[in-house]
């Protein structure tokens, strides 16, 4: 089995800053494509940024140049860091790997339990 952990949430003022975490164990052959998601109130889960295992990284235009999403392979965790931070970026925020168990598996999807961001003065 695969769990993601993700921790780093909390209650910052704005142009504040936060670092999520989200941390993959058990059994992984590869640890491969990580998404950031956010889950904002009244709003559809929307993309916040996404990292592929080689590092190429994409981001929503509402947080380019705010947020960078990074990774340390030999840890399986994959990092958001969140600056310039705004009261609409107020949200659950859930991390989702694709990640491969062994060799001979498929590529599986994965998600976290989701950490809580919140933005206010």
């Amino acid at each position: 089995q695969v769990q993601l952990v993700e921790s780093g949430g909390g209650l910052v003022q704005p142009g504040g800053s936060l670092r999520l975490s989200c941390a993959a164990s058990g059994s992984i052959w590869s640890f491969e494509t990580v998404g950031w998601y956010r889950q904002r109130p009244g709003k559809q889960q929307e993309l916040v940024a996404r990292i592929t295992s080689g590092g190429r990284t994409n981001y929503a235009d509402s947080v380019k140049g705010r947020f960078v999403i990074s990774r340390d392979n030999a840890k399986n965790t994959v990092y958001l860091q969140m600056n310039g931070l705004k009261p609409e970026d107020t949200a659950v925020y859930y991390c989702n790997a694709q990640v491969r168990r062994t060799i001979l598996d498929n590529v599986r999807d994965y998600w976290g339990q989701g950490t809580q961001v919140t933005v206010s003065s």
